[in-house]
């Protein structure tokens, strides 16, 4: 073949590379079969729109990384707006994304969580801070610090989060992919990138799924001996199993936080 037929089979064929977007591991009618009643702010084209400010979310590492991170991160989230349960129609892990609010707070009763903290991020009167969006963003210094980096209004504005999807997914992203001392987040924790230092290792503190609960509701469920609490925690693993078998990878043996040392959340 004459050398110059190479040259142009080169330009008019160049080689492929794996497509890294997140669209290239999940598309629609995937993401609808996870989460056939999602509701109706928690779209697939939400969910790419967000994840386009966040390049590095299940972008980092192989094939096999990024989609473990997914799973995680789904698992997560369906857990936190689930509405489902161990009779549940079609199963208890196809009802993930259902809810948008914190059911118990919807009245406007939970005024706890209306605090600045140690933070300049004081709330706004009339405001409520209660959960929302797929990883039930809480509190008004979480609102304010989310809206800064995200360049939104949520301290004035936080029903935001449950009305408009790309700003829900965004919140949620920016929670899942953002450090907040001492914690690591979850991205790190899942794709490897962390690594457990001496205190880590003491605490039996170790990179995977186990990592992501303790860094969202450790605090609350990682060692908690409740039953009823225990089930969270279980569901969070369940979640990641069945979203795993889905997506066709293999997960670490262990997924769970029980043992390790928790951050007080």
């Amino acid at each position: 073949m004459p050398i110059h037929f190479l040259i142009a089979a080169v330009m008019f064929f160049p080689f492929r590379q794996e497509p890294r977007g997140l669209a290239a591991l999940l598309d629609k009618k995937e993401y609808e079969q996870l989460f056939p009643h999602h509701h109706a702010i928690y779209t697939y084209e939400a969910l790419i729109s967000a994840a386009a400010s966040f390049p590095d979310f299940a972008g980092e590492g192989n094939t096999l990384i990024r989609k473990r991170e997914l799973a995680a991160f789904f698992a997560n989230i369906a857990h936190e707006t689930g509405n489902g349960g161990s009779g549940a129609k079609g199963g208890p892990y196809a009802w993930g994304l259902y809810h948008t609010e914190e059911q118990a707070c919807r009245d406007g009763h939970c005024t706890v969580y209306n605090t600045a903290g140690n933070s300049s991020y004081n709330p706004v009167p009339g405001r409520s801070y209660f959960g929302r969006g797929p990883l039930q963003l809480t509190y008004a210094y979480n609102y304010g610090l989310a809206g800064e980096e995200l360049g939104l209004p949520l301290l004035a504005h936080p029903e935001w989060v449950s009305q408009d999807g790309i700003v829900s997914f965004k919140t949620a992203l920016w929670f899942w992919m953002r450090a907040q001392k001492p914690k690591p987040s979850c991205h790190d924790c899942i794709c490897g990138k962390w690594q457990p230092g001496p205190e880590d290792l003491r605490l039996q503190r170790r990179p995977g799924f186990g990592m992501t609960i303790n860094i969202i509701n450790g605090g609350v469920e990682c060692n908690s001996t409740v039953p009823a609490i225990r089930e969270e925690r279980e569901e969070r693993i369940g979640f990641y199993r069945h979203i795993a078998s889905f997506l066709r990878i293999p997960i670490e043996k262990d997924c769970d936080c029980f043992g390790m040392g928790t951050y007080g959340n």
